[in-house]
């Protein structure tokens, strides 16, 4: 399987708003807090095209992904894969490219992730350690020494 990650545009705002939508659903649902508008209006307020890229796997875009520097770290912002092409790998070869970036600047790694959410378990089995939790979201780092 090859998976290409290609730039995002701003023009692209629209389509990664509805993927992640469709990715996050069950896991909103299941504490309450699907809200399409929200969902809509949070992502588009940190949409940075510059640090963006659809995820396409044999020309088709099944997701995207956002990195986003910060002073000491590279915050993981978003990682998305169309509810229809999960379980195949494909966030964790995603993922695992993600990490080797980071690991060439010498950063460590962050990411959130929705309390419940089975993308969780997927951060933990990939090294990240929790350091922080708030009423719906969890916290975790990934040290890349």
């Amino acid at each position: 399987m090859t998976i290409a990650l290609i730039a995002a545009h701003e023009d692209d705002a629209e389509q990664l708003v509805a993927l992640r939508i469709a990715a996050m659903r069950d896991s909103l649902a299941r504490i309450g807090r699907f809200d399409p508008q929200r969902a809509r209006e949070r992502f588009l307020s940190g949409y940075s095209p510059a640090h963006t890229r659809h995820i396409e796997v044999a020309g088709r875009r099944i997701g995207f992904v956002a990195v986003k520097p910060q002073a000491d770290a590279l915050l993981l912002d978003h990682l998305y894969i169309r509810p229809g092409s999960q379980g195949q790998g494909i966030g964790a070869i995603v993922l695992a490219r993600i990490i080797d970036e980071a690991r060439l600047q010498g950063l460590p790694l962050r990411v959130g992730a929705l309390r419940g959410s089975d993308s969780n378990r997927f951060y933990q089995r990939h090294g990240f350690k929790l350091v922080a939790q708030e009423e719906f979201d969890n916290y975790y780092l990934l040290s890349v020494e």
